[in-house]
Order: C-alpha cells, then sequence, then structure tokens
C-alpha cells in the first residue's frame, strides 16, 4: 500500500493531499494571500493527525517543482525536505504544468476532439510559462515562458479543439480567439492532481536528492533595486 504526501505552492492556491493505496483520502487547500508559509506544514499535520498517521507511515513526499512563483515553490520545496529529513523517506517532485495537465483529464473539461492541452502559469504582464501536452499526457513542446499574441499556439489549434488550463488561461482566452477551437479552463493547479505524475516517479523510483533538490524556476529571480535613502532631498548650497 503506497502512501503518498503531496504539496503544491507554485501559485496563489496552497494545497495539499494526502494519498493511499492509489486514492487521494484527504486534501487542504486555501487561497489566502502569502499564506502558504503559515499553512503548508499545518495542512500536512491536520491531515495526518486526522487520519492517525505520521510521517514516516508514509512512502513519500512529492511536491511541486515549478515553474512558478518563486516563493510558493521555496516554500514548498523546504516543507517537503524537512518531512523527508525527519522520517527518512524518499523526496518525489513533479512539473507544475505536468499537474495542471492530469488536472484537465480528470476534470471533464477537455471539449470533444480535444487535440492538445496547454497547461500555463501566469508570468505577469502578457507572459506564461507554458508547454503543449497530447492527449496521453506526454509533453510535446518544451516548457518556456511565451509572450502571448492573437498567433500563439496557432500550429496545434489548426489541428483541432485545444483546452488552455492554468491561471495564465483567462488573460489568454482574451488574446488568443479561436471558436469552435481554443477552450479556456482558469485555474489554480492543485496538489490533489498530483497522485497520477506521484505514483509514476515513485514505480519509476525517480527520487530526487533530498540535500541538493532545487525547484525549476524557470527565470531567475529578480529584486527590485529601491531608490536611493537621500534621492530626493535637496542639494546644500555649499555643493
Amino acid at each position: 500500500m503506497d502512501r503518498f504526501i503531496l504539496i503544491e505552492t507554485s501559485t496563489d492556491l496552497c494545497s495539499a493531499a494526502l494519498s493511499e493505496d492509489g486514492k487521494i483520502i484527504s486534501c487542504k487547500e486555501s487561497t489566502v494571500p502569502r499564506a502558504h508559509a503559515s499553512l503548508t506544514a499545518k495542512f500536512v499535520k491536520d491531515m495526518l493527525d486526522e487520519a492517525g498517521l505520521k510521517v514516516s507511515d508514509c512512502d513519500a513526499v512529492c511536491v511541486s517543482m515549478g515553474p512558478g512563483s518563486y516563493t510558493g515553490l521555496r516554500v514548498g520545496v523546504s516543507t517537503a525536505k524537512g518531512l523527508c529529513f525527519g522520517a527518512g523517506i524518499p523526496l518525489l517532485a513533479v512539473g507544475t504544468l505536468d499537474i495542471l495537465a492530469q488536472q484537465a483529464i480528470e476534470s471533464g473539461a477537455l471539449p470533444e476532439g480535444c487535440r492538445y492541452i496547454v497547461p500555463m502559469i501566469d508570468a505577469r504582464r502578457m507572459e506564461a510559462y507554458t508547454a503543449v501536452f497530447g492527449m496521453d499526457r506526454r509533453q510535446v513542446r518544451d516548457t518556456a515562458p511565451e509572450i502571448l499574441t492573437d498567433g500563439s499556439f496557432s500550429r496545434y489549434l489548426d489541428e483541432g479543439p485545444v483546452l488552455f488550463i492554468g491561471d495564465a488561461a483567462g488573460k489568454c482566452s482574451g488574446i488568443v480567439s479561436r471558436p469552435g477551437r481554443a477552450f479556456f479552463m482558469d485555474c489554480c493547479p492543485k496538489a490533489s492532481s498530483m497522485l497520477v505524475p506521484a505514483t509514476e516517479e515513485y514505480k519509476a523510483k525517480r527520487f530526487k536528492d533530498t540535500a541538493y533538490f532545487e525547484p525549476f524556476y524557470l527565470k531567475e529571480f529578480v529584486a527590485t533595486a529601491g531608490k536611493p535613502l537621500f534621492q530626493n532631498l535637496p542639494k546644500s548650497r555649499h555643493q
């Protein structure tokens, strides 16, 4: 009986789930802003307490590895590492876009004749972190930042219906307009949709190095430079 702790913190939605024998038995979610650091470990503890389990009773912890929010990913990965170190169990990681592709399949929202799933994470302005998946959940276009234009994904839309899913799907719907071909599902990735890819990783024994694993940010974090402290002070008459 495989039992996993699943953690997803790559977007505004903070979520965690507990699975047992191929089924989700508990799930916690919150959209409270900037609360990932305070809620993620609590969600895990609450789920385990409710099930009468300890972290060491689980077979692995799986975390969403990005792309996504720099801070959110750091919180999720740090929490997962702490759990793995403390209980001596393996660390697994799955891509945020892989989770969204699985979420699309599980949602029942796929349009008839759908050819491709395009998961997308908001990267601010008119940009998204995205990839393209076939209906077998195999990735057919590499993960990359995409500046959204009316010609984005035209190659795939020419072949048939495409479902765009993720927290950037809403803004994409106002740019990519192909009636009868482009369908949109505006949502965040959820820990409960991590079970299938996590199980695949576990069975293939693709464990991460708990000490050195880092999230997949896709872009380097850049801190905004502050203004010089005395920038707007009047000059001395002696200068």
